[in-house]
């Protein structure tokens, strides 16, 4: 007996799955190697923009928006999460009674739960509009993960700024989708990122960090798009 959904899912949808997967391997290897783990999230960022691509140019399927939301929760919100989680505890080495170890364990879930509350009211009101409210759950992934890799490695920064995520995704300030240009230099900054990250001295990650911070500033004002 085949599986229900066998012929039901589209080439889209599977590089969807591939996405939750690889927020998983980030994940699981985070404790011992927090950069690979980085390099994966930006991994799972490239196959998330991917897979819309290839719904939009030879067709979804009816169930792509939600696995698309599911696979997010996996790669953009408990990935980055647990990979914050172990930068912060040295890999889980923190002693259990200190401030830093609640702090490593209280935000991290905070940024799951905030992820996984902008995601669900993003498939309720914003998924066919060209703009959503809060910050996208990708970009809040890619400028953590990034950092890492252009050499911000200090614990407290990253959990500073996730501390700030846990807010921006949730907060009613209005970001536009990328413009396929801005969108294909973003996808190639990150994988420049993942195949090179240390090369000429962090120039790839740290031109993505750039890129990826410049549009979570200026977006909401300077960034417009015809409706």
């Amino acid at each position: 007996m085949q599986p229900r959904f066998v012929g039901r899912l589209g080439l889209a949808d599977a590089i969807t799955v591939a996405n939750a997967a690889l927020g998983f391997v980030a994940a699981a290897v985070a404790m011992t190697d927090p950069a690979l783990a980085a390099r994966l999230v930006l991994l799972a960022a490239i196959a998330d923009g991917l897979d819309g691509v290839i719904a939009r140019t030879r067709g979804g399927t009816p169930v792509g928006d939600f696995l698309d939301s599911l696979a997010d929760v996996a790669s953009f919100g408990v990935a980055p999460a647990v990979f914050v989680y172990a930068v912060v505890t040295d890999g889980g080495t923190a002693a259990l009674d200190t401030p830093l170890f609640v702090a490593a364990l209280a935000v991290p879930a905070l940024f799951v739960a905030m992820a996984v509350v902008r995601l669900g009211f993003y498939m309720l009101d914003d998924r066919h509009s060209p703009e959503t409210e809060g910050v996208q759950t990708t970009l809040a992934a890619t400028i953590l993960a990034v950092s890492y890799l252009a050499g911000i490695t200090n614990p407290t920064v990253l959990l500073a700024a996730t501390a700030v995520f846990v807010y921006l995704m949730v907060a009613a300030i209005t970001y536009p989708e990328l413009y396929a240009r801005d969108a294909i230099i973003l996808g190639g900054l990150q994988a420049l990122a993942v195949l090179f990250p240390t090369a000429i001295d962090r120039m790839f990650p740290r031109a993505l960090l750039l890129f990826a911070v410049a549009y979570l500033v200026l977006a909401p004002f300077i960034y417009w798009r015809e409706t």
